[in-house]
């Protein structure tokens, strides 16, 4: 009889692969569309354990099933609709992000002659304005956490809510997951707030690297610990290349 080694220890990337697998617990039949490497294996996470009922898109114009086989089509008008219909739950990048989760992935510096020109808008504000939109943040920084973003793309709470209603009745930010640590907005006036840090990091550490001061807890959790069979799923399935650990340092 042959016995199974343990399992070795966590590390950092797959403590983020957690985190951002459960921005979309509980979120029923919609699309999940990651953008970046861990975003992506935490949807096909989530799918494969506690959210089945995920739609995940090849990025163009397919659903795909969890081994990436096309499964349906998906015109880009339809994808549309999903958006508009709040049927979509994106996670995006962010160039740059402020206390109320305005984003920035246009430029850098003075939108009239900037320092770097980055993406554009693209479809960040229709995004924030129908659908749930996360954020993912491979190196946290006081260059990416500010005060105030250069331009905004994606937006935030204090933005839509001077906007009215017709801005905050679809927009919600479910969760921001760094490298450090994951993220919400429940801080005074929907500001973010320290939800919990990754085993091995410090909220001193947090803080510091973040260029505006942060809604903290008197006593701040560890990001949840992955069970042995997620440990599992992603190491022998979702990703055995260890691709994981290019996107954060293990």
């Amino acid at each position: 009889m042959t016995t199974r080694s343990p399992l070795l220890p966590p590390t950092r990337p797959e403590y983020c692969v957690i985190a951002c697998a459960e921005a979309w617990r509980g979120n029923g039949e919609v699309l999940a569309s990651p953008m970046g490497l861990i975003p992506s294996f935490g949807a096909r996470l989530a799918k494969r354990t506690f959210s089945p009922d995920l739609l995940l898109t090849d990025g163009e114009a397919m659903l795909v099933g969890l081994d990436g086989t096309a499964e349906g089509w998906l015109p880009y008008r339809r994808h549309l609709t999903m958006v508009t219909g709040g049927k979509r739950h994106v996670m995006m990048g962010a160039s740059q992000i402020d206390r109320f989760g305005n984003q920035n992935i246009s430029c850098i510096g003075d939108w009239a002659q900037p320092a770097r020109q980055l993406l554009g808008v693209r479809g960040a504000p229709v995004n924030t304005l129908n659908n749930p939109v996360s954020y993912w943040v491979p190196k946290h920084s006081t260059r990416v956490f500010v005060e105030r973003v250069d331009m905004v793309s994606g937006v935030g709470y204090d933005r839509a809510e001077a906007a009215g209603p017709s801005a905050t009745r679809y927009h919600r930010l479910p969760r921001v997951v760094s490298d450090l640590g994951v993220f919400d907005f429940t801080g005074p006036g929907h500001s973010m707030r320290l939800a919990s840090v990754h085993p091995g990091v410090t909220v001193d550490q947090v803080r510091e690297a973040t260029g505006f001061d942060l809604a903290v807890a008197d006593d701040v959790p560890f990001t949840r610990e992955p069970t042995d069979e997620e440990l599992r799923l992603i190491r022998e399935v979702i990703d055995p290349k260890g691709l994981r650990d290019r996107e954060v340092r293990g």
